[in-house]
């Protein structure tokens, strides 16, 4: 007599979603504190939302969870606490006075982050992981929400930098979708051994961060989305240096 084999239960792992949870929880919760004008309390989501991205990846790969569903519901996450998150933050807090072209280039930011997560997982398995196509959606977070709490807490008056905004909005929108590539930092082994000094390097940056986070973010987060196109600068130089020596080599 044949016996039916059970079936395979369907599900989903609750680790690492709860992590991407979190991001989409922190994101919602940076949208709703910038509409009542609490700017820094809205930054400060989506950083926790960036600290949240950067674990869920990790746990999934360590508990080997990782699976189609959680990839885009985290593309999903992703899209709301860093493309409509950090666009209305910023809109809020210096584009609104400017009308049409405010909401405009808030729009292009979203618009440009969920071009980059699409192309982000068409390239999954195939893309070098040593690099990132185009400048990671989290750091364009970071770079956008970072102004703003610099501006808050030196008290900067919004109108003052509308125009500045409206140009660095959109513009880093367009990193996001550009083909520079940027360093994934995946190659760095964090289980090895390292020298001593490395310790003392480590040390070293978290004082300095603390000494005042708005600004050093703002700082690394610029100093990181310029990096792209300076490699790009020094590989085309480098190819051009070779084509010249190629030349006097040959007999």
């Amino acid at each position: 007599m044949e016996t039916n084999a059970p079936a395979k239960r369907r599900g989903i792992y609750l680790l690492p979603n709860l992590f991407t949870t979190a991001v989409l929880f922190f994101g919602f919760y940076a949208i709703v504190a910038a509409i009542q004008g609490r700017f820094e309390a809205a930054v400060i989501g989506i950083l926790v939302a960036m600290v949240m991205d950067g674990l869920d990846g990790r746990v999934a790969r360590l508990t080997n969870t990782q699976t189609e569903f959680g990839a885009e519901y985290d593309s999903l996450s992703d899209m709301v606490a860093f493309g409509l998150a950090p666009a209305l933050v910023m809109f809020q807090w210096a584009l609104q006075g400017l009308g049409k072209i405010g909401w405009l280039a808030a729009f292009v930011y979203a618009a440009c982050t969920g071009l980059r997560l699409a192309r982000f997982n068409t390239q999954i398995g195939i893309a070098d992981k040593r690099y990132f196509q185009g400048l990671p959606s989290p750091s364009a977070a970071a770079i956008l929400s970072s102004s703003v709490w610099v501006g808050t807490q030196y008290a900067v008056e919004p109108s003052a930098v509308g125009w500045l905004a409206v140009v660095l909005t959109p513009l880093v929108g367009l990193l996001m979708v550009s083909n520079f590539r940027y360093s994934s930092f995946k190659e760095l082994d964090v289980r090895g051994k390292v020298p001593f000094m490395v310790v003392v390097v480590m040390m070293l940056g978290f004082a300095v961060l603390f000494i005042h986070p708005p600004l050093v973010l703002f700082l690394l987060s610029i100093g990181y989305a310029l990096s792209g196109p300076l490699f790009t600068l020094i590989r085309i130089h480098q190819r051009r240096a070779q084509r010249r020596r190629e030349p006097e080599q040959t007999p």
